[in-house]
């Protein structure tokens, strides 16, 4: 056996229907098309959701709500998370290169730090927002906040 003798398997293949190929073929004429209407003309293309007339869903669906263009997401991480990754890695600073080191963020995404859980490390804390219970933990704690 070798390249040269190789077949597909017996009823594995079929012969593609050649359409349009007159009326002895038996699929000459209209070549599969129908009589007349939109889909018979060459050219033809469907527009995206349309139903046969029916009222497309995107129509039917009741529209509500509003998003602002200007919103501004923050990545948001709580002052517990300071505290352990203080812990862990024995910091004095956070700032953003640590936390996408640590797997925290995305180094494309803006942090606000919130005040959830407590803080006992005196840390210099770099992010773009603070929350004021944050802030004042922060600082309490005898630690710096900085702005970005």
């Amino acid at each position: 056996m070798d390249l040269s003798n190789l077949k597909p398997a017996e009823g594995s293949t079929k012969t593609r229907k050649r359409i349009g190929r007159g009326p002895g073929s038996g699929l000459g004429g209209t070549s599969t098309r129908g009589h007349k209407g939109a889909k018979s003309r060459s050219g033809y293309k469907r527009k995206i959701g349309f139903e046969g007339g029916q009222m497309p869903l995107q129509r039917r669906v009741p529209k509500f709500g509003f998003k602002n263009i200007n919103r501004v997401e923050y990545k948001d991480i709580n002052l517990e998370a300071l505290q352990s990754l203080a812990d862990s890695q024995k910091l004095e600073k956070i700032d953003i290169e640590t936390l996408v080191a640590a797997g925290f963020i995305s180094s494309n995404q803006l942090v606000k730090i919130l005040g959830k859980g407590a803080l006992t490390a005196k840390l210099e804390v770099c992010a773009h927002a603070f929350s004021k219970t944050a802030e004042a933990a922060i600082v309490a704690a005898g630690g710096t906040v900085v702005k970005l």
